[in-house]
């Protein structure tokens, strides 16, 4: 049930929570050789399975809530828990090698032309309906914020459209719902959970330079306005005390991933 906060909430990770379950490790190593003791991983994770989901039913009802009566504050909220995850990949971005100018020009790309097709992108390719292909990819992003700690897909299922309604299918248990985002994390999970183990072995500064950069692209566009999002934080008629709550919980955020970070370290450690 921990574990699936980082499928809903922006700015957490549910990798970063399954390292501090001490569970990523295994998570790993079971979904990137998955037919080596299938039957033994296949039982341990059943319940985490299983809690995930009813996390994900409890969580859900009151972020819808609060997504449609105080957008602007929760999202900024959002935005700190997100800005505060970027201390520790930074740190994580050079604990092998020292950082060099192919890491640096890896950032700038994709805050700079991972923005502009963030932005433009429901321009470029159209609106993602919420239907049966969009779940999927939710369920792909979804997944892939559980193999790489750091990366919270949340984020990005706001800039695309599909957040609230996986929230309102997740509220009411739908299977229209559930059944897509299950085939698009295990298609993930399949596809990329070996790629990942080699490519954080290999070349691992190069991918977490490349997270940062879309981590902090998503995270300024969730809090600018944008006219070809139907799902884009909006500040007309916002009051002075929306902007100091505003403000308080970007604070909060920020404490409180920079605290989960330290959780993380100490069960690494």
């Amino acid at each position: 049930m921990i574990i699936a906060l980082g499928f809903i909430l922006p700015g957490v990770s549910g990798g970063v929570l399954a390292a501090i379950m001490g569970i990523y490790g295994r998570m790993l190593s079971f979904m990137a050789h998955i037919r080596q003791n299938f039957r033994r991983d296949f039982f341990y994770f059943l319940p985490i399975g299983i809690g995930g989901i009813v996390g994900i039913g409890v969580l859900s009802q009151p972020l819808e809530y609060l997504l449609a009566h105080y957008q602007m504050i929760v999202l900024w909220g959002f935005a700190g828990t997100i800005i505060g995850t970027l201390p520790t990949l930074l740190r994580e971005s050079t604990s092998r090698t020292k950082r060099d100018k192919i890491d640096i020009i890896w950032f700038f790309s994709m805050l700079i032309l991972g923005g502009l097709f963030l932005f433009f992108m429901s321009e470029i390719f159209g609106t993602i309906p919420a239907n049966f292909f969009g779940f999927v990819i939710s369920g792909i992003l979804i997944a892939l914020g559980v193999l790489v700690p750091g990366l919270s897909p949340s984020n990005l299922l706001i800039i695309l459209g599909l957040y609230a309604p996986m929230l309102k299918g997740f509220k009411s248990f739908d299977p229209l719902v559930f059944l897509p985002i299950a085939i698009g994390g295990i298609i993930s999970m399949l596809v990329f959970s070996k790629a990942m183990e080699k490519l954080i072995q290999k070349h691992h500064s190069r991918v977490y330079h490349f997270i940062l950069g879309i981590v902090l692209a998503s995270t300024i566009l969730i809090l600018v306005p944008n006219p070809y999002s139907s799902e884009s934080i909006t500040y007309q008629n916002a009051t002075i005390s929306d902007w100091g709550l505003s403000l308080v919980l970007f604070l909060v955020g920020m404490a409180l991933a920079f605290w989960m970070s330290k959780l993380e370290d100490r069960y690494k450690g």
